[in-house]
């Protein structure tokens, strides 16, 4: 009866032009911290959505709450039409999370652990075997089928875990941090992959990244989300456009006798937004008006300063978040808070 529920879920239809995800004033609150605060976005089917944010912005509690696993203190959100609250059950038989805290059991080999994973969704042995097969093949791993997962290399175990949610072929896949902490290789290995799922399967994908990089090169769309609150979303193409169209200058000073009194003038000019110093000689500076290049490098050579380069830029990603939110993108302090007991016992995590 449990497979021919999930059997049934998993048939439900939802055209392209749909929302597979919709979220209205979601908020999560521990004690006085609101750590996501009355969000709303939507996902459409087939669309890989990021959530682009620093460490604390509230990106894993969003996801914590749309796969059920935390309550939400106000607002509602659907997955495939059904509540995350009333509908819990249903839910959790569209989606698979992969979290950034990969799971798996290093004394087990690949195929224990995703035969182990694969029978909590009920699912018979013969499928579930040609379904390990399937995603060993997928991420390049047969040939190490029958070796313990203590034995991988960082980059194939989280190729491991992001196929151990694909086990019962979620409509909607939940990505935290999937890159985080691999090397340069792995890394484009798990994107290429990301890309693979969502193009062959029409898997919906919502994944969270402090990286723009990576939030530039996979997501249809982009929400910036800043202190609970999603500060701008679109496109990235319309994202930077943004910029482009508030008439805002963004130029780099190279200043080889670069002085803390320098930088504060240049921020209180009247025309300077935001001013970021990446190390001792460059300055990144977010300016408006017709007139801001001209004044700002006026105004630095006034003081006697040797400018050893100027560049004029195109917006980025990075820009944008800066323009939107009046900093740059970086790590927020680790809070710990109590998570809230659903169906389990009360733990400690990070707000992410």
């Amino acid at each position: 009866m449990e497979n021919e529920a999930i059997i049934e879920v998993k048939n439900l239809t939802i055209s392209e032009n749909e929302s597979m995800i919709q979220v209205k004033n979601l908020t999560k609150m521990f004690k006085n911290f609101t750590a996501v605060d009355s969000i709303s976005f939507d996902v459409k089917k087939g669309e890989i959505f990021g959530l682009l944010g620093p460490n604390g912005a509230g990106k894993s509690t969003t996801i914590r709450m749309l796969c059920t696993l935390s309550r939400p203190t106000k607002g509602t959100a659907t997955i495939g039409g059904y509540d995350i609250v009333k509908n819990d059950t249903e839910v959790r038989k569209l989606v698979g999370i992969v979290s950034e805290k990969m799971i798996m059991y290093d004394r087990l080999t690949a195929k224990e652990n995703l035969r182990f994973f694969g029978s909590l969704f009920g699912l018979p042995k013969d499928v579930l075997d040609k379904r390990i097969s399937e995603l060993l093949d997928l991420v390049q791993l047969t040939k190490w089928k029958d070796s313990l997962v203590g034995t991988f290399s960082t980059g194939m175990r989280q190729r491991m875990n992001v196929i151990r949610a694909l086990l019962n072929m979620p409509q909607v896949l939940f990505l935290d941090e999937p890159t985080l902490g691999l090397d340069p290789q792995s890394t484009v290995e798990i994107r290429e992959f990301i890309r693979k799922v969502n193009r062959e399967n029409k898997t919906t994908i919502l994944v969270t990244t402090h990286m723009m990089g990576e939030a530039d090169l996979l997501c249809d769309r982009i929400g910036i989300i800043d202190h609970g609150k999603i500060a701008a979303l679109d496109t990235s193409a319309n994202l930077k456009r943004m910029i482009q169209g508030a008439n805002t200058t963004i130029l780099t000073l190279e200043i080889s006798n670069m002085t803390p009194d320098l930088v504060s003038m240049v921020r209180s000019l009247e025309c300077v937004e935001a001013v970021s110093q990446e190390n001792s000689s460059h300055l990144r500076i977010h300016a408006h008006g017709d007139d801001a290049f001209d004044t700002i490098v006026d105004a630095v050579r006034a003081r006697k300063t040797k400018i050893d380069s100027i560049q004029n830029l195109q917006p980025t990603l990075e820009d944008v978040f800066l323009h939107v939110t009046g900093h740059e993108v970086r790590d927020n302090a680790d809070r710990k808070i109590p998570m809230a007991n659903h169906h389990h016992n009360a733990a400690k995590s990070r707000v992410r």
